[in-house]
């Protein structure tokens, strides 16, 4: 049983609610949407129903059609046809994968009022326009987005709970751990950039440390996200398969904005944007936007044409880059393992900051000034988000870098707009110049 730090929120929102709203979870496919919905209806709730709209019987859907005006009714059949008892305020319905019947998720305003149960969503593509023209979003939902497993999570799928509470400790007091310790963690760490946090994927890997079924699950997981593209983005499917493909072509680049005319060199942004929103709005990419203008509002400045995508998990990406060949062609898996980071270095480390950000509840931005005829005036931080009112630039580099120029000039540049400065790379902590360098691992702890 994989442990997962959205039940407690979900416990939060039980004693929040009290049956006065209805909770969504939002996230990919194959995120664990299902398995923490039904391992908390099982433990929280006297009794509980869940219903798989994706493989819903049609007496089902008809009893949402048909009988949903007379709640009692509707609940008394409900009741005889999964063959359980309904406890008023001791019984949790769960709507599962709702964005297959979207008429079940506009009853929620209806069913919230009645007030006899408690319910929970599940839904992949929640927020694609195809999934919602034809319901009103009930007022009555609150939203909780659900992402692949974090370090810390990883941690204890294997079987350790102490090492996160110092990583965390030593990042607030900024204290380097020591070498065997540092040493130790990394090696963790290169683990879990190498599985990822897709659930299924962690547990083929955690019985038997067996990267080649870890890496079996993520091709299935890559293939369905194919798939739910032909299905949900028809009519420009092949425009989001090509965003979708020349990711890792992409993030291997010195520079990773995503750049079009690596698919066509006549693409221009505005043919291609619905294709990079659809993406992020499955959840399947972190999206990073250009910020031009530094400052608190970083959203206020956001280049929307100018962006870099992420893949969501890490360990995907690392699939996904050799898609066409074996498990066994797949060269990033020896680089990692064997501690030779500066094979597509950018490309990974880059990407698990950006998820662990993400998952922290930043919005991603970048900076980056071009100047063609001045190659000193050329800047680019990887990452800016907002710390105690101000803005704190994040690079990540190799264990061998030798210097943070694009750093040094953004620092000086908006001298009064900026905090803590940081570095992430893969050795252990320290502070140098002014800046805290921290070791990759600690990116949650931001």
């Amino acid at each position: 049983m994989l442990k997962r730090k959205i039940y407690a929120e979900l416990l939060a929102w039980k004693e929040r609610s009290q049956g006065k709203s209805a909770l969504l979870i939002d996230g990919a496919r194959r995120v664990g949407k299902s398995y923490i919905a039904k391992l908390f209806a099982t433990q929280e709730y006297k009794s509980h129903i869940i219903i798989d709209f994706g493989n819903a019987p049609q007496d089902i859907l008809n009893l949402f059609k048909s009988d949903s005006s007379n709640l009692d009714i509707f609940f008394a059949k409900l009741s005889a046809f999964y063959s359980t008892l309904l406890h008023r305020r001791e019984t949790l319905i769960v709507f599962d994968e709702v964005q297959q019947f979207p008429k079940a998720r506009q009853l929620i305003k209806y069913l919230v009022a009645d007030g006899r149960y408690d319910y929970l969503e599940t839904g992949s593509l929640i927020r694609l326009k195809k999934n919602t023209k034809d319901i009103i979003i009930p007022s009555e939902e609150e939203h909780i987005e659900l992402y692949p497993l974090d370090f810390e999570e990883f941690l204890w799928a294997m079987g350790d709970e102490a090492t996160a509470p110092l990583i965390s400790r030593c990042f607030a007091s900024k204290m380097a751990l020591g070498p065997a310790l540092h040493r130790k963690i990394m090696n963790d760490f290169r683990q879990y950039m190498l599985v990822g946090g897709m659930p299924q994927a962690v547990l083929a890997y955690i019985d038997g440390k067996n990267f080649a079924a870890a890496d079996e699950v993520k091709r299935r997981i890559l293939q369905l996200y194919r798939e739910d593209i032909s299905k949900f983005a028809a009519g420009y499917e092949e425009k989001v398969y090509a965003v979708f493909d020349d990711i890792p072509g992409q993030l291997s680049k010195k520079e990773k904005r995503y750049t079009l005319a690596n698919i066509n060199k006549n693409a221009r942004f505005r043919s291609y944007e619905d294709s990079f929103i659809w993406l992020s709005e499955a959840m399947i990419i972190n999206t990073c936007f250009n910020a031009t203008d530094p400052n608190v509002g970083l959203a206020l400045s956001a280049d929307h044409a100018t962006q870099k995508c992420y893949l969501a998990d890490t360990g995907l990406l690392v699939t996904q880059t050799f898609m066409d060949k074996t498990f066994t062609d797949n060269e990033l898996y020896k680089a990692v393992l064997f501690d030779r980071l500066d094979i597509n270095e950018g490309m990974l480390m880059e990407n698990i900051v950006a998820q662990m950000l993400r998952r922290s509840g930043h919005r991603l931005y970048f900076y980056s000034r071009s100047a063609v005829n001045q190659r000193e005036n050329h800047l680019e931080i990887d990452f800016l988000i907002r710390e105690n009112k101000k803005i704190a630039p994040i690079e990540v580099k190799s264990a061998n870098y030798r210097s943070h120029a694009s750093l040094d000039k953004f620092r000086k540049k908006f001298t009064g707009k900026i905090g803590t400065s940081y570095i992430l790379y893969p050795k252990d902590l320290m502070e140098k110049d002014g800046i805290w360098h921290l070791p990759l691992y600690m990116g949650w702890c931001l």
